[in-house]
């Protein structure tokens, strides 16, 4: 048995359990992830995040050549003990579990760089929380491919968007709070042509009206393939406000507030030199810690 120091903490109600690293000695099994994600038997988690210097990782050490500054590797699993490219929700939480544990500095206005399995991602400190750029999105297979996406709740499949910010996700338009209320997303949406990697599925409904302040307005429930139902997902937030703007067309705004059980996020369109980049802002909260043997 092994005895570890952990972090319970969350953004948006989507949880995580945290573990500090540094020097990169602990090899968990998919079975040990499961088992602490585990909300019977475990701590309870959507994920597991694990903060090791990205000389020890090997992935890490690759996105350090990159860009040297990114000192901390973020170790993503998913609940049942999977790998994960990137979190939305989870680098700000990670972000915050450094800063408080002493392990890194960010000062008002600076930004500090992460890295994670689809690159090295900069945070910055809010008011209220993070704000984390994604980096450059596309569309899956250039056009958004050709899914059509059949869930418990929907009288027949709809047709889905596929987007991948880093991680792949589809989206599907729903027409009402009634429909994506009606949903029944313990089981795994099914996915025709299925994913090789598998989807993070997001089911989406305009607001009434769509754009108020010149800011655009959906509401969310998500999927997360590894994870079933969760209360938020932030790269899934970014791609559902992508997925809206793209449908809505010329004139569409490039800021959007995406609406999840568990709070609101914040979605930005950002230029960039190597193409636009997205923002996703939100709170970051810790909250407790503990000593568990795996």
């Amino acid at each position: 048995m092994t005895r570890i120091a952990f972090t319970k903490g969350h953004g948006t109600g989507n949880d995580f359990v945290l573990i500090a690293d540094p020097d990169g000695a602990l090899d968990l099994t998919p079975q040990q992830v499961a088992a602490l994600c585990d909300r019977r038997t475990g701590v309870g988690a959507d994920g597991l995040l694990r903060a090791v210097r990205s000389q020890h990782e090997p992935e890490g050490a690759t996105a350090l050549a990159d860009d040297p500054g990114a000192e901390w590797f973020m170790d993503y699993r998913n609940a049942d003990g999977t790998i994960a490219e990137m979190c939305g929700n989870g680098i700000r939480v990670f972000v915050r579990f450094l800063l408080d544990a002493g392990l890194a500095e960010l000062p008002g206005g600076g930004t500090l760089p992460i890295a994670t399995r689809s690159g090295v991602h900069d945070v910055q400190r809010l008011t209220a929380g993070f704000s984390a750029d994604l980096g450059r999105w596309r569309l899956a297979d250039g056009d958004g491919g050709d899914v059509l996406v059949g869930a418990r709740g929907l009288d027949v499949d709809r047709p889905g968007l596929g987007i991948d910010v880093g991680n792949p996700h589809v989206v599907v338009a729903l027409a009402s709070d009634d429909e994506l209320d009606g949903l029944e997303l313990a089981h795994p949406p099914a996915l025709d042509p299925a994913p090789a990697q598998g989807a993070n599925v997001e089911f989406v409904v305009p607001a009434d009206p769509l754009v108020a302040d010149g800011v655009g307005r959906i509401r969310m429930r998500v999927h997360e393939r590894g994870s079933g139902e969760t209360r938020s997902c932030g790269t899934g937030a970014v791609a559902a406000a992508l997925a809206t703007r793209h449908w809505a067309g010329r004139g569409a705004p490039h800021e959007w507030r995406v609406s999840v059980p568990g709070g609101v996020l914040g979605v930005r369109m950002l230029p960039a030199e190597d193409g636009e980049h997205v923002a996703l802002s939100g709170p970051a909260e810790l909250v407790y810690t503990g000593e568990i043997e795996i």
